[in-house]
């Protein structure tokens, strides 16, 4: 890696997830993460929390993630940072997330998948 020490071009502004149904993967983010919807349209909900914005935009022909294999790439997912995996994966699932069949951490991290398929990691490590 090299030191760079210039102005930044760019600061990121958001991370935005494809999805068939915006408002309802929204929804879910939303009471997992707590944050506040800060612009919604049929076609794309904005959520806003932790100096980032967490964007959710419609896709007609949306394909859901096959995880582990990529015969469907997963496209991104999230790490998510929790004080209690096994009590923050039991809520995630409440919320109607699934268990990933294949975790690859051990106790340090589990995999699950949101609602349309995205994979995201729990994790107690900072």
């Amino acid at each position: 890696m090299s030191d760079v020490t210039t102005t930044p071009l760019a600061t990121l502004a958001a991370i935005s997830l494809d999805t068939p149904d915006p408002k309802t993967l929204a929804a879910f983010y939303q009471q997992a993460l707590g944050w506040e919807e800060i612009w919604a349209d049929d076609n794309v909900v904005y959520l806003s929390g932790g100096g980032v914005r967490l964007g959710f935009q419609k896709v007609a022909e949306y394909k859901r993630p096959e995880w582990p294999t990529q015969d469907v790439p997963q496209q991104f997912h999230l790490d998510l940072s929790v004080s209690d995996v096994p009590t923050a994966e039991a809520r995630f699932i409440e919320l109607g997330a699934t268990l990933a069949a294949e975790q690859p951490g051990g106790d340090r991290w589990r995999v699950l998948l949101d609602l349309d398929g995205h994979p995201f990691c729990i994790t107690a490590l900072v």
